[in-house]
C-alpha cells in the first residue's frame, strides 16, 4: 500500500479558524423558482432509471446524500483539474484557494452513486442546492457518460467543463500545490480537501498520477512554511482528527 507524503500532521497544520464572508454579491444567485427549473429540465433530460450521480472530489468523501449503491466508473474526456479560484469556502480573500472540477483531455476515474427511487426532479434539487448557488455556475452541471464494469450509463456531474470567470485552467502543479499549502476557509483548508481526496480515491483503488503528485509537492510546500512546528512523530488523535473531518 501507498503511504501518503500529505500526513494528517501536515495537513493539521494549515488549519485556522476564518470567519465565513457571505457571497461576494458578484454573481447572481439562484432563487427557489431557479432551482425548481433546473431540476425539472436535468430530470427530463435523464435516461430511464435510477438517478446516478459521478463523484470525482469531495462527493466522494463527504456526499450530503443518501446512496444504496457505488460503483467504480471512468469518464473519458475529462479529467480532475484545480481550477475553480475560491475567496470562500477554502479560501480567503486574503489568500485565494482552489477546488476541483473537471477539465477536458483525458480520462477521469471516479465512483459513481445510486440514488434511492424517488421523484427525479426533487433529488436532483437537493444535489443541485449542495453544489451551485448561482446562474453563471448552471452550466456546468451536466449528465456525463461514464463506463462501469457492469456497461456504459450515464450519471449527474458538477462542475464539468468550466470555463471563463472565476476559473484558472491548465495551472502547473506547482503552482496548485504553493496555494493548496498556504489557503485556507471557513470550510477548511485546500490541504485538508486533496488529502481526503486522495486517500479516499485510494481506498476504491483508484490512483490518480497527477493528484498523487499534488500530495507530495503540497506536503513539501508545508513542510517548508511550518518546518519548525514539526515534530517528526506520529501525529495526535486531535491533529488526526481536525485534518480528516
Amino acid at each position: 500500500m501507498r503511504h501518503m507524503s500529505l500526513t494528517p500532521e501536515l495537513v493539521a497544520l494549515c488549519h485556522r479558524e476564518e470567519i465565513d464572508p457571505g457571497p461576494s454579491g458578484g454573481w447572481a444567485q439562484l432563487s427557489d423558482d431557479d432551482f425548481s427549473a433546473l431540476a425539472t429540465r436535468l430530470a427530463g433530460e435523464a435516461d430511464d432509471g435510477p438517478l446516478w450521480v459521478f463523484a470525482y472530489g469531495s462527493l466522494i468523501w463527504k456526499p450530503a446524500f443518501e446512496s444504496v449503491e457505488q460503483r467504480r466508473a471512468s469518464a473519458h474526456g475529462w479529467h480532475r483539474s484545480f481550477c475553480l479560484d475560491m475567496v470562500r469556502w477554502r479560501g480567503s480573500r486574503e489568500q485565494p484557494g482552489l477546488m476541483m472540477a473537471l477539465e477536458r483531455g483525458g480520462r477521469c476515474d471516479g465512483v459513481i452513486y445510486r440514488l434511492p427511487d424517488g421523484e427525479k426532479p426533487a433529488q436532483i434539487e437537493r444535489l443541485l442546492r449542495r453544489e451551485i448557488d448561482d446562474h453563471e455556475s448552471v452550466s456546468s452541471v451536466r449528465w456525463v457518460p461514464v463506463r462501469t464494469a457492469q456497461g456504459r450509463l450515464r450519471a449527474l456531474g458538477f462542475w464539468v467543463g468550466v470555463t471563463g470567470r472565476g476559473t484558472s485552467l491548465g495551472q502547473p502543479l506547482e503552482k496548485v500545490a504553493w496555494v493548496l499549502a498556504r489557503a485556507c476557509g471557513h470550510v477548511g483548508s485546500g490541504a485538508e480537501y486533496l488529502y481526503n481526496t486522495v486517500s479516499h480515491l485510494e481506498t476504491f483503488g483508484i490512483h490518480d498520477r497527477n493528484l498523487w503528485r499534488l500530495q507530495e509537492l503540497v506536503a513539501d510546500e508545508v513542510r517548508s512554511i511550518h518546518g519548525h512546528r514539526i515534530t517528526g512523530g506520529e501525529p495526535s488523535a486531535m491533529e488526526i482528527a481536525a485534518a480528516i473531518t
